[in-house]
């Protein structure tokens, strides 16, 4: 199974940036029948760790890595955002404020459990996002900045980051993910 770690916004954060994603033009173009693969909003996280392919069986040990990840509540945000890629391989997503050293050094507390339990997770650094939309080249290049331009220009409520959760991932053209446990802080 598809396995990765995960903070999820709040409620109250996410009505407010749905209330900003759908003055994008990504959000418009869809609407009209574009493919610009927007993020359901219920799809909305912070990766902290991607596992990847994980054997049904390991699926315990994860769950005791997990388990054992130490960390104090804390506070961030949705402020900000960018731009990965360019071209057919361009990637929006909003940027985090507030207390991003412990988002941080959670991420790396999991990472630390998942390989003290010889658990395969993704070694690339830790970049903090909530990824709005993939439109590639399906719309121009100037309304894709001015998208850039205006999640730069947000800034979201606090959120209380209080769990990790565990997500299995189902890849494809329409993402889908399953809750598989939530471990408190």
């Amino acid at each position: 199974m598809r396995l990765f770690t995960a903070v999820y916004p709040t409620d109250e954060v996410a009505d407010h940036l749905a209330a900003c994603v759908a003055k994008l033009r990504v959000s418009r173009a869809a609407a009209d029948g574009v493919n610009t693969r927007l993020a359901p909003r219920n799809n909305w996280h912070v990766t902290l760790a991607f596992l990847g392919e994980v054997p049904d069986e390991r699926l315990p040990a994860v769950e005791q890595a997990l388990a054992r990840v130490s960390s104090p509540p804390f506070e961030i945000k949705v402020a900000g955002g960018g731009r990965f890629g360019r071209g057919r391989f361009t990637v929006l997503w909003a940027a985090l404020g507030g207390d991003l050293p412990a988002l941080t050094g959670l991420s790396r507390s999991v990472r630390r459990e998942l390989s003290r339990a010889r658990l395969p997770f993704d070694r690339k650094p830790f970049r903090p996002h909530l990824t709005i939309a993939r439109p590639g080249d399906r719309i121009d290049r100037a309304e894709v900045a001015a998208d850039r331009a205006t999640l730069d220009a947000y800034e979201g409520p606090l959120w209380r980051v209080a769990e990790v959760v565990l997500m299995r991932s189902h890849p494809g053209p329409h993402p889908a993910y399953d809750r598989l446990g939530a471990w408190a802080l």
